[in-house]
């Protein structure tokens, strides 16, 4: 017996390999908001308000997930992890020697404890780079 292939399987694949085949022109200048709003807008069905009002969601969205007492943490898959961190408070030290003068001694005040920001890129990002 013969096994038939259902068209789904090979119209998906139809699909996969159009958007591979796209060309995607370096971009030779710094685009502001505006330019990144009116490209998005161009090669989407989208309009300029709604890309607005999705990129304003992302931005409330990430916010949710980094403020105080949340997990701290977003991922925008296959691109980017951003992760807050708590740092320690760092005690005062006294008499600790100066590396910018051998055989001289310096106080170095505390720090309090605080909050960083890390953005860390991921696979398909990195890939866009090389």
């Amino acid at each position: 017996m013969a096994v038939k292939k259902s068209p789904k399987k090979a119209a998906s694949k139809a699909k996969t390999s159009a958007v591979k085949t796209r060309k995607t022109p370096a971009i030779q200048k710094k685009y502001t908001k505006t330019d990144i709003l009116n490209e998005i807008s161009e090669n989407t069905s989208l309009s300029k308000k709604e890309v607005t009002a999705v990129l304003e969601e992302l931005s409330v969205l990430i916010e949710r997930h980094v403020k105080k007492r949340a997990i701290g943490e977003f991922t925008l898959p296959g691109l980017l992890k951003i992760k807050s961190v708590a740092r320690p408070a760092r005690p005062a030290r006294k008499n600790v020697p100066n590396p910018f003068r051998p055989g001289e001694m310096m106080d170095i005040p505390r720090k309090p404890a605080s909050i960083r920001v890390k953005v860390l890129p991921l696979k398909k990002l990195k890939e866009y780079a090389l």
